[in-house]
């Protein structure tokens, strides 16, 4: 996924506004008649992150009761989060009306006053929305480049100034007074900053950006290839940087990166979005990227933004509706119909996300990421081979393995230990291994493998051993110790490690069924009885679920032989 990392880390710890768990409830409109019942309904909507039905229902009941303060104030909150900002604008002039210090009603209409370029009521609006932390950053910032927008250096770098009492706030301040000194041409002053910048947070790929861009305007391109290559070197492969550095290269003159105040103000919400990733602020981030979509700004680094957003809320739907807006000239373009195919799948629309893929296979067979996220359709989709063949061919294209690429060395291991090719599948695990040697996902299934097949025991159960040691509190991967010691014979043990699997995993039919047959190998039939009973009732696949049922009739055999079953993770415990 193409990640905005912003590395503004404070500002997310200063929000308490607790988010609420999402889920796949849904909600027909037609239902609820009463003002009582749309309002219920709404609310519990809105909790489940079903915003489109949470307004439906909540806009029926604003016309039975047109005055209630809480239906106009959540109503207000939603068409925010869903970028109708005519809708509500003309909401937040009524949340004013009975609270005059509503801090996202204030922010909404200051900044249409913004861009009408009536900033100084754009900036008495901001001013009343900051009396939290928060609320204090997001003034600062609008004011500053509201100033900007009429010209006022002096006191845009003055309102900024007054961010220096909370360190969290200190990066934001570095790089926006680099952009509004670089848009109002004061170059000393923007480069002074945006060094600043980059010493906090050189790993932005903002900040990145715009120091190279600026560099680059100035003459400076060894200077500007310096900076990008530093960021590629980091790790992170970004088709942002490498058209930057290739632009470098070829001496072609950029744009400005910051060309508006318009441009700015949009800059300002879209960094404070990209630091709110936490459960509790990443409600706040959806409302300041859909404000920030509202301005000419970096739309399709913004758009990449706000599906991630849905995305880590789990709404899969609405990420595709918005990575489908990214425009198709943009190098961003690929990246979005990637994400695309991964909601699908995410959606059980196996089938659609693999044509997606496919078509930007067929448009250019050298992207690795396309090719590794067609064979994980493939593997979940149980695919085995074909998926082995596309994790092939993404291999191939990077003969020069990286570290990174143990864990497509581990899927393309799984599928072929599912096809029974176990000499190609330990030769993958081994090569993971080699590439990372302490991947417990590795350790476990390659360590288990070889226990089920009775082959290098002493290594395979030090491998499990260790997997346990890195990731103590897995439950799949602490049975997977305790099913060895089954296999190995050694069932009094068996039982102790996989009990606290089950304290680990208490939902997990396969890991409870485990527990029953070390529980009947050591004489307590009774509780073994019980705890088949248990895994049966978690909904068990139909083929684990007959094997458990046996079990429950018969017991097990006299002569300890288990056929293994695999968990939920896709790794093979036994």
């Amino acid at each position: 996924m193409f990640k905005f990392a912003m590395p503004f880390a404070g500002a997310a710890a200063l929000l308490m506004l607790a988010a609420a768990t999402p889920s796949q409830a849904e909600f027909s409109i037609e239902e609820v008649t009463s003002l009582s019942g749309n309002y219920l309904a709404g609310r519990s909507a809105g909790k489940e992150r079903d915003n489109e039905i949470a307004a439906d229902y909540l806009s029926k009941a604003l016309i039975e009761d047109p005055d209630n303060p809480v239906l106009i104030e959540k109503l207000f909150l939603l068409e925010v989060s869903a970028g109708n900002l005519p809708d509500a604008e003309e909401l937040a002039t009524k949340v004013l009306s009975f609270n005059s210090q509503h801090r996202m009603a204030r922010i909404v209409l200051g900044l249409r006053d913004f861009r009408m370029r009536h900033y100084e009521d754009a900036r008495k609006n901001f001013a009343e929305a900051s009396y939290t932390p928060v609320g204090e950053l997001t003034s600062a910032l609008l004011t500053a480049w509201a100033y900007a927008g009429e010209g006022k250096l002096k006191e845009a770098m003055a309102t900024l100034d007054k961010l220096d009492g909370n360190d969290s706030f200190a990066n934001f301040k570095s790089y926006h007074s680099a952009l509004i000194a670089d848009y109002l041409s004061s170059a000393i002053r923007a480069e002074a900053f945006y060094k600043k910048a980059y010493e906090q947070a050189g790993t932005s790929l903002r900040v990145a950006q715009s120091y190279g861009n600026f560099l680059e305007r100035h003459d400076r391109r060894d200077e500007a290839i310096k900076i990008y290559q530093t960021f590629i070197a980091g790790g992170e492969d970004n088709i942002l940087i490498e058209l930057a550095l290739k632009r470098a290269k070829d001496k072609k003159t950029p744009l400005p990166f910051m060309a508006t105040p318009g441009a700015g103000a949009g800059e300002a919400l879209f960094s404070l979005a990209a630091a709110m990733t936490d459960e509790q602020s990443i409600d706040v981030a959806l409302l300041y990227a859909q404000l920030s979509l509202s301005f000419n700004g970096d739309r399709p680094v913004v758009l990449t933004l706000l599906g991630d957003i849905y995305v880590d809320t789990k709404q899969y739907q609405n990420a595709i509706n918005t990575y489908e807006q990214m425009p198709l000239s943009s190098a961003l373009r690929i990246n979005a119909d990637t994400e695309i195919a991964i909601n699908l799948q995410r959606l059980d629309r196996t089938k659609e996300a693999q044509e997606k893929l496919k078509g930007i296979i067929a448009r250019d067979p050298t992207n690795y990421e396309a090719l590794v996220t067609l064979a994980n359709v493939n593997r979940s989709n149980e695919e085995f081979a074909a998926a082995a063949e596309t994790y092939s061919r993404a291999l191939a294209l990077r003969p020069q393995l990286e570290k990174d690429q143990w864990r497509i060395l581990y899927y393309r291991g799984i599928t072929y230990e599912r096809q029974k090719m176990w000499d190609k599948a330990e030769a993958d695990f081994r090569k993971a291994l080699s590439l990372s040697p302490n991947e417990p996902l590795v350790l476990n299934y390659l360590g288990y493998s070889m226990i089920e097949k009775k082959m290098n025991l002493t290594e395979a159960l030090d491998m499990v051993k260790k997997a346990v040691e890195l990731k103590p509190n897995d439950g799949y991967i602490v049975d997977s110790l305790g099913w060895a010691y089954f296999q190995l014979g050694d069932f009094e043990e068996a039982a102790l490690q996989i009990e606290r699997a089950v304290d680990l995993n208490p939902a997990d039919p396969i890991i409870g069924e485990h527990l029953g047959d070390a529980y009947w190998r050591v004489g307590r039939t009774l509780e073994a009885r019980f705890q088949w009973q248990h895994a049966k009732d978690n909904g068990p696949e139909p083929e684990d679920l007959k094997r458990i049922e046996e079990k429950l009739q018969n017991g097990l055999p006299d002569d300890p032989v288990t056929k293994p079953a695999e968990n939920k993770t896709g790794q093979t415990n036994g």
